[in-house]
């Protein structure tokens, strides 16, 4: 029987060998000068992807939506750990807690808004939810997402029950990281916690709302800690406490941002932030680094892939898409 490390060789092994297929900015600003969408479509079927040509944007999501589910099933099946996959497939999870309560909570049918790459089978959550029988759920989503509700129920207030969940996911994907005691995912999961608390104090300071509004979003496991946020009173301070981290990019446009500029080039220099930090696992030859790395690698080309065909296919400036566009591993 092949132990754990030669199983990570051979695994390692076939994701660098699939790197070269990936879409690299050559291949997206390729997409984005295409004289046509459906061009731009066809080219994508050499990264591996079905013919996306004559598709509108429902089905396109429905085609990258099942190809995630497929290469999350594969990389379980061959992967000596499945926990590293499963660290990634947790947002969807949490994400379909907020369709499913968000849709109660209005009435309405929010099916199609489900993603199938979640650990958990998305109807088997919303039956869970419905029948109010979370036992099989995992403790923390389960408890989150009764109390999204709740707190949804007595509030009207569908942002107080983002936080509650999208506190409780960072908390599962850092304490989840620090089980597999990987430094390198532990790091991961710390800068992007940095990231979704720096984008939520910037967010606070632009509305000019008060630190106990801040202190809702804000969530444990970065390096920074939500104390020293909290005490940051402008934007100079605030990116001070950045400054010698991953963010660094990021908090050197906090100034111009907060007194009115626009939020998407500080929020592309947050994402850009944790690809920059993936690369870092080109370095490693096999082990969870590259796993981790192909994994989050995978998301940011299926959101580069998403926001190309659907930008083309609303006849959105290729301009406009550009400037939008993260920075991709491959």
């Amino acid at each position: 029987m092949a132990s754990r490390q030669e199983d990570y060789l051979t695994l390692s092994a076939i994701l660098r060998a699939r790197e070269p297929k990936m879409l690299n900015r050559e291949k997206a600003m390729r997409m984005l000068e295409a004289a046509s969408f459906e061009e731009a479509a066809k080219s994508l079927t050499d990264c591996g992807y079905e013919d996306m040509s004559q598709m509108n944007a429902r089905e396109i999501e429905e085609s990258l939506e099942a190809r995630r589910s497929a290469v999350y099933e594969e990389l379980n099946r061959l992967s000596p750990d499945c926990a590293i996959t499963d660290l990634f497939r947790m947002k969807y999870d949490y994400h379909n807690a907020k369709v499913i309560i968000k849709a109660e909570a209005m009435g309405t049918d929010g099916t199609r808004l489900l993603s199938g790459a979640g650990r958990i089978d998305r109807d088997k959550l919303k039956t869970a939810y419905e029948t109010e029988d979370l036992r099989d759920i995992p403790a923390g989503l389960a408890q989150a997402m009764t109390e999204a509700k709740s707190v949804l129920a007595r509030t009207s207030n569908p942002q107080q029950a983002d936080f509650i969940l999208d506190r409780a996911y960072f908390k599962e994907f850092a304490d989840a990281a620090a089980s597999a005691k990987n430094e390198f995912l532990s790091g991961y999961a710390a800068l992007m916690i940095d990231a979704a608390n720096l984008k939520s104090a910037v967010r606070t300071m632009k509305m000019g709302k008060d630190s106990a509004f801040l202190k809702e979003a804000l969530v444990d496991g970065g390096t920074v800690e939500p104390e020293r946020i909290l005490a940051a009173d402008n934007a100079e301070s605030l990116a001070a406490l950045f400054s010698h981290t991953e963010l660094s990019g990021a908090a050197a446009l906090l100034g111009a941002v907060v007194e009115g500029g626009p939020m998407t080039a500080f929020e592309l220099a947050c994402d850009n932030a944790g690809n920059h930090y993936l690369q870092k696992a080109k370095m490693v030859s096999y082990g969870s680094e590259p796993v981790v790395a192909y994994v989050a690698a995978l998301d940011n080309e299926m959101t580069a892939i998403r926001m190309i065909l659907t930008g083309r296919l609303a006849k959105v400036d290729p301009q406009t898409i550009r400037e939008r566009l993260r920075d991709l591993y491959a």
